[in-house]
């Protein structure tokens, strides 16, 4: 679930020491002041991630930008990784028998 879903469905999120941070949105058009903010969080291109520390400090920054980004906690991001991994696991290949015995009909 991610935070935006859970916080309008009310859930707490769980507290994590790190926040993992993903540019989603692109820098051109924007103002000065958010692109030097995003210089300083190390997001330089889109669906790049960086872990920054749950502070006050980097939080206030993920405010400033908050509508280019997607923030996630710990649990949170492992949850997506291992979802992924289960989509692109390798799956046992779907065998369809074309060749199969023709019925008889009892009904002649």
């Amino acid at each position: 679930m991610s935070a935006f879903n859970a916080f309008k469905e009310n859930v707490p999120v769980p507290w994590s020491p790190n926040l993992y941070i993903t540019l989603v949105r692109g820098i051109p058009g924007t103002r000065r002041l958010l692109r030097r903010t995003l210089e300083a969080l190390r997001l330089t291109k889109c669906n790049r991630n960086v872990i920054r520390w749950n502070m006050p400090t980097f939080r206030g920054m993920l405010q400033q930008v908050k509508r280019l980004l997607a923030i996630e906690t710990e649990e949170m991001y492992n949850a997506r990784k291992l979802k992924e991994a289960n989509h692109r696991a390798l799956r046992p290949p779907l065998v369809v028998n074309h060749h199969s015995a023709p019925t008889i009909n009892s009904s002649s």
